[in-house]
């Protein structure tokens, strides 16, 4: 039975799969142009007399399949260099049309937008939105719908207008900024698209259902475009900066005098070297208007990964992207990927520390060289991506105790290369991929022995769509190698992604004899995407080798995880329901030693009223887990199961005053843990101009097995404490949008964290199935603390000779982060910038931590102010 079912199997894998039916496929007929309308929103020219409207849009959201409440009709034509399209959108009460202006891919009040496959590939997608207030946003889609990448930045033009008829959006796109085949006569697929704000009404020329398993593949056609050429892309963007920087001055350190200025040039250019190939590349880029990251505190042993905020690294990140594992049903290792490009440019790693050292002047991002980022895809469905970059050796000066200075590097010169390659097969019903990755660092000092030499990753990839793309095959596999001295593997196998020693590993060692170090990935899933019932199931695994993290990023390694997700939905509006999901979870995680790490299961449901609110809320049941890591390279930590509630709930997203809030609680069996946290947000938009927000949050965390520090006798032993830690954050916005090529922007982040420890504890049998076996705590007479050393003094045996000595864990962090910029683009691509950062911080470990204490501290802690001025034109050759 078995056999038959595998035969079966890769029947369906090798055969010929089906294609959309076109039974209800749309299809508008364009022409040439030889004097082309003028772009000032009125669809008044005689061009436009040329072909004939298309309309009969079809609702998709609230109601599949209704007539729209506002009609809609367009027009399209074309010339040798231009795509023009006209946009009418009714409304039998145009006073009511919501033009609410916002910054570029904002999407905010009404809006109508086109999707255009001209690669025809069925994949992929350039999208155009325009507002009724004369915004602009565009979109590269791409993975049939799944990925919608807003950082893509073309020049176009754009104006709208509103009459007694509703309003009007006239668009002028530049056939450079598409890619299609070199061929006499084009198709291509159409989508054309309304939000009607008000009733948060999507409306579509061509009708595709809410539950349908794609989005590209199914659209509609565009037909009579003939005698056009592929248009090669020139496009060169110097810039010009000048900083001024105030911070705190500090007596006797002559690298902190409270003032420094610079003056720095740089370049960006897009090259379309062909038809299908575009060259991104930038030399010595600045990124100082981009806003900063948010604040966090991290008490585990893992790395935090944060969004790429840079605008090189993010235009076209889908095309260099190869995640390890992307479950519908989430999780903590989602993020894995090979290729994480915020590893370039980042924080130099290392820090001057000799004795005689007394100041070090301040660094703090690795500089970028230059970088180069070739893209593209060609008309039989193959697709590349190519990016290089080079980081400068960072050199630091250093005044040592005795006046004399000397430089010394804290980075050293690296390359990295990223490759990524993919195929469409049969019209996209298939897509078979894979990716590369290499570093390589000059380790031209003795000091860099920590790092690898050079690191390489590669990984295939695979996805089959069946039954009209309503199931779906999954499949990737990974390897790595690093590259380094003895001590540079033996610091990657002792390091907190996968601990090799461990007293308790089953199955690797620490080896300190090895100079290199391999490992596997690999991930399979399953899924249907279609219909009110839609699932995924898969598998991922991480052997205890593989490792990512000097381009990727890797959480954590030896691992086996498998995964359950189902959602059943209700897509219609019913009763008081606009649309209603329930989704269900299940997860099971052992390590290559087959020890059981994480047994939990997860229900959640999502509902939208027909008011426009919302509500969800869930609960995760959670079993006994284990941890490899918490005893940061000790055995791992047994704990009791846990059990988390969460909920939220938010008001109508179009009204001017809007709240939302999200509550949570959570406890550990044992009564080991208790943690809880409300996020809430309130934005008030008086005018269609001015958006204000603020969002604040509270968090705590009540851990009675919180990791403190180990200490060496006749054994290693581990000490865990009760940590009590609240967490204060708000988030503060206040945009004045006053042309959509004009903005005022303001962003500021208080944060207070504050930590107290108690009840410590010596690890006895982490792994006993006893709870009160694991871990005994320390009497008052076994641990003291000394204010004069500010440390923690362990004497297990009160016989007056102390086994050991830790530092102080409490924590009170305090900081304040801001950005304020003016934006001005002056001309289509060409940008001014006026930029105010502020950061101010404060650490301590003071037991006096109730918040108001912490805020005045805030308040008295001294910052850093940036001042700078970007000045950047886009030339377009």
């Amino acid at each position: 039975m078995k056999s038959v079912r595998l035969i079966c199997i890769l029947v369906l894998l090798c055969g010929e799969l089906y294609a959309q039916s076109d039974a209800q496929l749309r299809s508008y007929e364009t022409t040439m142009v030889q004097s082309p309308p003028v772009i000032d929103g009125r669809l008044d020219d005689a061009a436009w007399d040329l072909v004939d409207w298309a309309g009969d849009f079809v609702q998709r959201q609230p109601e599949d399949g209704a007539a729209p409440s506002q009609d809609t009709k367009f027009k399209i034509l074309y010339d040798a260099k231009y795509l023009y399209v006209g946009i009418r959108a009714f409304d039998l009460e145009p006073d009511k049309v919501v033009r609410r202006m916002s910054r570029r891919d904002g999407f905010e009040g009404d809006f109508v937008e086109i999707n255009i496959d001209s690669y025809s590939d069925k994949r992929t997608a350039f999208s155009f939105t325009a507002s009724a207030s004369g915004v602009k946003g565009e979109e590269y889609v791409s993975n049939n719908g799944d990925d919608w990448d807003s950082t893509w930045d073309p020049i176009w033009y754009l104006k709208t207008s509103l009459d007694d008829q509703g309003w009007i959006a006239e668009f002028k796109i530049p056939l450079s900024q598409l890619r299609f085949a070199d061929k006499e006569e084009h198709v291509w697929g159409i989508q054309v698209m309304r939000m009607l704000f008000r009733k948060q009404e999507r409306s579509y020329w061509q009708p595709i259902a809410q539950d349908a398993p794609g989005w590209v593949h199914l659209f509609g056609e565009l037909r009579g475009i003939r005698g056009i050429k592929p248009q090669k892309q020139l496009e060169i963007q110097p810039y010009l900066l000048g900083k001024m920087e105030k911070s705190p001055a500090e007596e006797g350190n002559p690298y902190a005098t409270g003032s420094q200025s610079d003056l720095d040039v740089g370049v960006d250019a897009k090259i379309g070297l062909t038809s299908d190939i575009t060259l991104d590349l930038t030399i010595n880029p600045d990124f100082g208007q981009v806003e900063a990251d948010p604040s966090r505190v991290n008490l585990s042993a893992f790395q935090l990964f944060f969004q790429e905020r840079r605008p090189f690294f993010l235009e076209g990140k889908n095309t260099l992207n190869f995640g390890l594992t992307e479950s519908v049903a989430g999780g903590q290792f989602n993020n894995d990927n090979l290729f994480y490009s915020r590893r370039i440019g980042g924080s130099p790693s290392y820090l001057p520390s000799d004795e005689d050292i007394e100041y070090v002047d301040r660094f703090e991002k690795t500089r970028i060289l230059g970088a180069a980022k070739v893209t593209g895809k060609n008309k039989n469905g193959f697709s590349w991506g190519l990016l290089e970059s080079v980081t400068n050796k960072e050199m630091v000066e250093v005044q040592d105790t005795l006046g004399g200075r000397r430089e010394v590097a804290v980075e050293p010169m690296t390359n990295y290369v990223v490759g990524r390659v993919q195929q469409d097969i049969n019209q996209g019903n298939a897509l078979i991929g894979a990716m590369f990755t290499a570093t390589n660092r000059r380790l031209d000092e003795d000091h860099f022995s920590y790092l690898h030499k050079s690191a390489y990753s590669g990984g295939v990839d695979f996805t089959q769509n069946f039954d009209d793309r309503n199931y779906y095959l999954s499949l990737n596999a990974v390897v790595s190698n690093v590259n380094g001295d003895e001590e540079t593997i033996y610091n990657t196998q002792t390091s907190s992604e996968r601990y090799f020693q461990r007293p308790d590993n089953r199955r690797k060692g620490v080896d300190s004899t090895r100079t290199s170090l391999s490992g596997t990935s690999a991930t399979a899933a399953i899924g249907k995407r279609n219909g009110n019932l839609i699932f995924q199931t898969g598998g991922t695994m991480r052997s205890p080798g593989v490792e990512l993290n000097d381009v990727g990023f890797l959480v954590q390694s030896d691992y086996i995880s498998q995964w359950t997700w189902a959602q059943y939905r209700i897509l219609k509006p019913f009763s008081i329901f606009r649309w209603v999901r329930f989704n269900g979870n299940q997860y099971l995680t052992w390590d290559f030693g087959g020890v059981n790490l994480q047994k939990a299961i997860n229900f959640n449901t999502h509902a939208q009223f027909k008011n426009m609110w919302y509500i969800g809320g869930g609960t995760t049941l959670s079993g006994e887990s284990r941890s490899n890591a918490d005893l940061r390279g000790g055995p791992a930590l047994r704990y009791p199961g846990t059990r988390e509630y969460w909920g939220y709930m938010g008001t109508n997203d179009q009204k001017k005053l809007y709240f939302e809030m999200n509550p949570w609680i959570s406890s550990g069996q044992e009564n080991y843990y208790k943690g809880g946290g409300i996020f809430t947000s309130l934005r008030y938009q008086p005018t269609d101009a001015l958006r204000l927000s603020v969002s604040p949050s509270v968090d705590w965390n009540d851990n009675g097995l919180q990791y403190v520090d180990s200490y060496e006798t006749t054994e290693e032993n581990y000490i865990l404490a009760r940590i009590k830690q609240v967490t204060y954050s708000a988030s503060v916005r206040a945009n004045y949008i006053i042309t959509p090529n004009l903005s005022v922007e303001y962003w500021g982040q208080p944060f207070i964290s504050s930590g107290e420890y108690s009840d410590f504890k010596k690890v006895l049998s982490p792994n006993s199935a006893y709870f009160e076996e694991r871990h005994v705590s320390l009497r008052a007479d076994q641990i003291y603390y000394s204010n004069e050393s500010e440390s923690y003094f362990i004497d297990e045996n009160r016989d007056g000779t102390t086994e050991a000595k830790l530092s102080d864990p409490n924590f009170n962090f305090m900081q304040f982060r801001s950005n304020f910029v003016v934006r001005w683009e002056y001309i289509p691509g060409s940008t001014l910038f006026v930029v105010w950062t502020s950061s101010a911080f404060d650490s301590h470990n003071s037991r006096e931590n109730r918040f108001s204490h912490l805020a005045t501290d805030l308040k008295q802690a001294d910052g850093t102010n940036i001042f700078l001025i970007k000045y950047t034109y886009r030339f377009v050759l």
